[in-house]
């Protein structure tokens, strides 16, 4: 097969993280997202942004300047007249639809024939995606167990895997890539592993769809061993945690372990796949220390940058005090230092922060996969509100890390007068990571849709900014580039950025994809 451009079709996209690591290859000469589905139509906004962004770089170059005046806040719309036909076009490409639906099932349906043609068989194409997770996942799991009668058989979440399924079974591309939470291996419904049935169902789709004549058979592989399934295999045989790639080693600059699974058609080659390539772990300061400091926001009282101040000062200095009573010299130390640092930040950021031309991680890789110098501003980097006692702890959290190169944990370590939450069962040994600070060293935690909720697990590891981490913070950690925009409410934009697959993660599973269709 000659090089060209192979087309891809991205279900369950959210705000199309693992489209951007493909679309992005070989500056999107590699492949090209034709198709794109997400039922969020807030993510949407944001998935449809980029599809407008990816084909003005590729049809309109001179049409990007649309793109980034809008970044820049000098235009109120992404897209002028000479570009609306490209902004229509992406709608066309992103679409919104509810997936298991009639009405989203037909738009998909309608979008691939246009986009592919009814041969689909015999051209080579890529389908990606990864299907909700909220059921597998173990938080998910721990929910569920508190509702009465719950059933993981008649829980539609378990099943959404199959509307990928379908479009396996009826459009047979000739490799796929499904992306998932690790909880999958260990998920049950009815008595059996539904990792099992997953791995059966996508090995031969027609399981799951009896009525079908046609049957493409798969194998499906892993990234980052030689383990593959094979059609007929016993699934009990299989090591499944042998298809878990844990994002750390891999470049990405956060511990994030997800089921990958990758198929591939077997009747288009011998069943060849290479493995991603093991990289240097990266630090946390290292992406994100570069960007403005801001301060925290009060909750709950009157908000300036004066009140801000004095107040986190009183709660700082008390918590020192008592840390010296307590004997811990040196944290009492750090406290006293950071609250002579306080009035250093006065800016709680916004959809638009003055970036600074010089900011760099200092590794050349990434600096030329997250920077564009078009983009003028930092985008998403604003703080959120707190209360004035989590704030407190968020500066003792930050404080002791500076000192023990670590998060401090639970009742036993969180032990100074007034920093216990309110919480009954505070000392129960369940909430040891209820605040959680992100190390400057090291790859942070996972990032994950709770940090929209609060920001008790993603605490800044600068005592003197006292804060959770914002949206560009948490983009950067998921290696998204720059210039990529996320639309919405701050909540919004927190949840699209934790759902995601990392970009840098997809661009480098693409290689190995490319690769293994394009080399004989």
């Amino acid at each position: 097969m000659t090089k060209k451009t192979i087309p891809v079709v991205d279900l369950f996209a959210g705000p199309g993280g693992l489209g951007e690591g493909f679309s992005a290859l070989d500056n999107g000469e590699a492949f090209q997202i034709i198709v794109s589905a997400e039922k969020d139509p807030i993510a949407h906004q944001t998935l449809r942004l980029r599809a407008f962004f990816r084909l003005l770089k590729t049809k309109m170059p001179e049409g990007l300047a649309d793109y980034y005046a809008f970044c820049n806040g000098e235009a109120k719309l992404p897209f002028t007249e000479r570009t609306k036909k490209l902004w229509e076009d992406a709608g066309k490409e992103a679409l919104c639809v509810v997936l298991g639906t009639e009405e989203g099932n037909e738009k998909l349906d309608a979008a691939i024939y246009q986009r592919l043609g009814q041969d689909t068989g015999n051209k080579p194409w890529i389908l990606i995606g990864g299907p909700p997770c909220q059921a597998y996942s173990l938080v998910g799991r721990a929910r569920n167990k508190g509702i009465a009668d719950y059933r993981a058989e008649t829980d539609h979440r378990n099943f959404l895997y199959k509307e990928y399924l379908r479009i396996i079974n009826r459009y047979k591309p000739t490799m796929f890539v499904m992306e998932n939470v690790k909880g999958m291996l260990s998920a049950t419904v009815g008595g059996g592993r539904i990792f099992h049935e997953i791995l059966q169902d996508l090995a031969i789709p027609a399981r799951a769809f009896p009525s079908e004549t046609d049957k493409p058979r798969y194998k499906i592989y892993s990234l980052v061993s030689d383990q593959h399934f094979e059609p007929d295999s016993d699934p009990t045989k299989i090591d499944a945690n042998a298809f878990i790639v844990k994002a750390e080693h891999y470049g990405i600059p956060q511990a994030r372990h997800r089921v990958i699974l990758v198929g591939i058609r077997e009747d288009f080659n011998e069943g060849k796949l290479g493995k991603l390539k093991p990289q240097p772990l990266i630090d946390v300061e290292d992406v994100i220390d570069a960007l403005p400091k801001l301060r925290s926001r009060l909750s709950k009282e009157p908000d300036s940058a004066v009140n801000w101040q004095r107040r986190v000062t009183k709660q700082v200095k008390s918590i020192a005090k008592e840390a010296s009573k307590a004997g811990m010299k040196d944290l009492a130390a750090q406290l006293n230092k950071a609250c002579g640092n306080l009035s250093k930040h006065s800016d709680y950021g916004g959809t638009r922060v003055l970036r600074d031309d010089k900011a760099s991680t200092g590794l050349p890789e990434l600096d030329a996969w997250y920077k564009d110098d078009k983009v003028k501003f930092w985008l998403n980097h604003e703080t959120r509100g707190h209360r004035i006692d989590d704030l407190g702890r968020y500066a003792f959290a930050a404080a002791f890390a500076e000192l023990h190169k670590r998060s401090p944990k639970g009742h036993a370590e969180f032990n100074l007068t007034g920093l216990a939450p309110a919480h009954k069962n505070w000392e129960s040994g369940k909430f040891s990571d209820r605040f959680r600070v992100q190390t400057r060293k090291g790859p942070s935690t996972t990032i994950t849709s709770h940090i929209s909720k609060d920001g008790h697990y993603f605490i800044h590891y600068d005592p003197t900014q006292c804060r959770s981490l914002t949206v560009r913070e948490a983009a950067r950690l998921q290696t998204f580039p720059d210039n990529y925009f996320f639309q919405g409410g701050r909540t919004q934009q927190y949840h699209q950025v934790g759902n995601a697959v990392p970009p840098f993660l997809a661009n480098q599973i693409a290689n190995v994809i490319y690769q293994s269709l394009t080399k004989p």
